[in-house]
């Protein structure tokens, strides 16, 4: 376990976060929520934070380094908008970060009935680790002159 694994807290996210991890936003990131929406990290951390129903971030080494919630898409449906932004401190400490995440989806899916969001094709980690959580990807498609792959999870699936 790499030194910034060494004290994790997983906390409320809060607006003072969203500066600390936009600053330092991991390239593969960066360029996902630029290909999506032309949003910088800043603005897209902002935006993701204000429209999430719920929203956490991950501390290590008192940095917060890591933010993710999810978004209501339709709550007559129950269909939400998983997502996750952070800094190059989740591939460093990946082994936590698996540990941490892995409950995640079954702990969303207690309020959603589906999970549903994109992915930019270019960001193989991310679909990685979607994959290893267990949501299913599909083919991608062209979203603003990019490859995109939907990825999607149902509480009967779990």
């Amino acid at each position: 376990m790499s030194p910034l694994a060494a004290d994790l807290n997983i906390v409320r996210a809060c607006p003072g976060h969203i500066r600390a991890i936009a600053s330092r936003m991991r390239a593969a990131d960066r360029q996902e929520v630029f290909a999506a929406s032309g949003r910088t990290p800043l603005a897209a951390l902002s935006y993701s934070y204000r429209k999430s129903s719920c929203c956490w971030t991950a501390i290590f080494n008192g940095r917060p380094e890591l933010m993710w919630g999810v978004g209501d898409i339709n709550v007559l449906t129950g269909v939400g908008a998983p997502w996750l932004l952070g800094t190059d401190a989740v591939e460093q400490n990946f082994r936590v970060f698996l540990r941490i995440s892995s409950h995640w989806p079954s702990q969303l899916l207690q309020r959603y009935s589906v999970l549903r969001n994109f992915v930019d094709a270019r960001n193989t980690v991310s679909v990685r680790w979607l994959e290893w959580l267990g949501f299913r990807l599909f083919d991608p498609v062209d979203i603003n002159g990019h490859s995109f792959r939907l990825f999607e999870m149902r509480a009967t699936d779990v």
